[in-house]
This record gives C-alpha cells, structure tokens and sequence, in this order.
C-alpha cells in the first residue's frame, strides 16, 4: 500500500508521540508483576497511557497459575509438549524407586550426578556404577559424556513456559546438563514457580541476591530442525530430559 505525504506525516508525528510518552512516563510492570504495583494515572485518575493503549501491555507470555495447584498443572503440562517425561511422587523414597526402575528399564551402566540433599537420596537404590561431579572430584569430559544419565537439582521450574532454571550449586555447571545422554532433574513441587519473573526473584531470595556464577534454563530435551525443518532430538545435548517432582498439594 502506498501512502500518501500527509499519511505519512500523520504516522510520523504518532510514533514521535509515542516515543516522547515513553520517555515521560514509567512503563507498566512486565508481565507476572502486574498486580504488585499500579499503573500511572493522570490528575484525573485515568490512565497516563493515552497514546499506547495499556492493552498493549496484555501478557507476552501464557499464564502460569494462579494457585500452586494450577502452576503445577501448567507446568506439567508444558513440560510433556516440550517432550520431557515427568513422573510425581509422594516423597523421596518413591522418587528412589522411581530413578531406580529407570536405571533397569533404560539398561543405564553409569549415572553421573552433583551433590545435593535431593540428588544423594535417590541413588542408594540406582542399580548401576555412579559418578560425582563437582567439589574436589572435578569431572572429566570423556567419562561424563560417556554416562547414559546425569542426575542434578534445579533452582526452580517455570510454569508459563515449562523451562527448568538450574545453576553451578545444583549442577556443578553446564557438563552435567548437557553431556550424558539422559538429563534426569529432580525438584519439590514448592520449586515450581508461575513465571520467568518469580524464578529469577525466587533464586535471588534463595541466594541472598549473591547469584550463583552459572544459570541456565533447560526447555525440553536439545533439539534442532535445520535440516528441511525436520525436528531432531539429541543434536546439541540430551535426547531425553526426565522430570521427578516430589511432593504433593493435597497432602499440604
């Protein structure tokens, strides 16, 4: 479509206007904050944005729940269309019989894992040789890669986008995350968070606003379609991401 001079005036003079708004008012809260702080208003009491419309600050991602209940549904649900594999139970000693049956059912002949009070529980009963990474051991690239699965923590799980947040205190680093073949991440279901906004508020609590020196977000197993736009699991990482969530809110 062409548009004629005084269109193009017309167009001209509202972007400027626009961009001289945002320069004079304060912009709404991102999404997942909305709600903890009001939005401007003007001596009358109607809202400042005259030129954008505050519809244009409407979520840029899905909600995550309003309710614990609801965010763990979310979650769960985002995670298995990613193509992860999540498995709830009750509490440790059924997340121990959970990675158990997966070491025999999968034929695993090394697991590599970081240390941490969710990770130790859990391997008493895993029927295959374990590897720790981390702390003084350190860890060699060649052996890690050659485990079928690495075990770690995370920070927290997001809902919205069924991403896991996992840093250097809960893996150790990338390695763990990235070289076995199977990455197996287990997390309470009080880890599981609505938004991208509360996992990093939630981690820098956790922290003491001291973050650790790595943080990742881990959507779903690695993945690639490059080529012909045909979807490939494994390119860059794990082809299996495995999800145990422990706990349970009608127990609470």
């Amino acid at each position: 479509m062409i548009r004629t001079a005084a269109e193009n005036a017309t167009a001209r003079a509202a972007i400027m206007a626009r961009v001289g708004e945002a320069l004079r008012i304060p912009a709404p809260p991102p999404h997942g904050l909305a709600g903890r702080s009001t939005s401007p208003v003007d001596a009358a009491g109607h809202p400042s944005l005259a030129i954008l419309p505050l519809e244009a600050a409407r979520p840029w991602l899905p909600d995550g729940g309003a309710t614990p209940a609801e965010s763990l549904a979310v979650c769960c649900e985002n995670l298995t269309k990613l193509r992860a594999e999540v498995f709830q139970v009750p509490d440790l000693a059924a997340a121990a019989d959970c990675l158990a049956a997966q070491a025999r059912q999968r034929d695993w002949r090394r697991v590599a894992w970081h240390a941490h009070p969710l990770v130790e529980p859990l391997l008493a009963g895993v029927p295959c040789v374990s590897h720790r990474i981390g702390g003084d051991a350190g860890f060699d690239k060649d052996t890690l890669e050659a485990c079928d699965a690495g075990l770690s923590a995370c920070e927290c799980l997001v809902a919205q986008t069924g991403s896991i947040l996992v840093s250097s205190q809960t893996c150790g680093g990338r390695a763990l995350s990235i070289l076995p073949h199977v990455h197996v991440v287990v997390a309470t279901i009080e880890q599981v968070v609505p938004t991208l906004a509360d996992a990093f508020d939630l981690t820098r609590e956790r922290h003491s606003g001291s973050l650790p020196s790595m943080l990742s977000f881990i959507t779903g197993p690695s993945r690639t379609g490059d080529i012909e736009r045909i979807l490939v699991l494994g390119a860059h990482g794990p082809k299996e991401l495995l999800v145990i969530l422990v706990g349970s809110h009608a127990a609470q």
